[in-house]
């Protein structure tokens, strides 16, 4: 089986001496495991960024074996952000979920359009919201779409609107944010609420039952913005 197809690179591991074992969100394959030989050398190691895109020749002998890529550099996005420790924690927080929680071999156009638009969120004003927004539909093409203003009563508490959710188990003061859906700039202690409720939700209905660990690139992230 030979294709060639266009990606972003999300993870890689050395396999050997010289070689990566590296996953790639394809346009047209989706999510690809695959070798890279070679993948330590001084020629490509720099261009293999986690969340840059480049272009694949894959092979392997057959849809069950294991196969191997051919890379070349389609473009850098992640070293724009070399001096950014935030911007460069959050490319390891949304290339890790996509890794995560998405399927081998799957053909997602909505997936890898989201990671486009992931990069322009990293070159825009209030990026940090709109990146806790972008997990939110992050989780929505995957099937799990959390409608915080079907799940929150709203409360005036001190002149100030509140949403709570309805859970009678735990109640929780959700961001107005997240609700209210607006884009202007918000205290980081508040993004950090949001950012830790989608968290708690994303352990409860996705991780926990899966027996899924918390991606430590997103935990990474939220604690670069403390």
């Amino acid at each position: 089986m030979i294709w060639d197809d266009v990606g972003f690179l999300l993870s890689k591991n050395r396999y050997s001496e010289n070689s990566l074992i590296s996953e790639v969100f394809t346009k047209n394959h989706g999510k690809v495991s695959g070798i890279i030989f070679g993948g330590t050398s001084r020629k490509i190691k720099n261009y293999l960024q986690i969340g840059n895109r480049i272009y694949v020749n894959y092979q392997s002998k057959s849809e069950n074996r294991f196969g191997f890529f051919k890379v070349e550099i389609e473009e850098a996005l992640s070293p724009l952000y070399f001096d950014n420790e935030q911007k460069l924690t959050c490319i390891t927080s949304a290339m890790s979920l996509i890794k995560l929680l998405t399927a081998e071999s799957q053909k997602n156009q909505n997936i890898y359009g989201l990671i486009e638009n992931f990069f322009q969120i990293l070159q825009s004003n209030f990026w940090i919201k709109k990146y806790i927004f972008w997990e939110l539909e992050l989780l929505k093409a995957l099937g799990y779409d959390l409608v915080l203003k079907d799940l929150v009563d709203k409360k005036l508490i001190g002149n100030q609107l509140q949403y709570i959710s309805k859970s009678l188990n735990d109640k929780k003061i959700v961001p107005n944010f997240l609700v209210d859906r607006n884009e202007n700039s918000e205290d980081i202690k508040t993004l950090l609420s949001g950012l830790k409720l989608i968290g708690d939700y994303l352990e409860k209905t996705i991780l926990s039952p899966n027996n899924l660990s918390h991606p430590i690139g997103r935990l990474q992230f939220i604690n670069s913005l403390k």
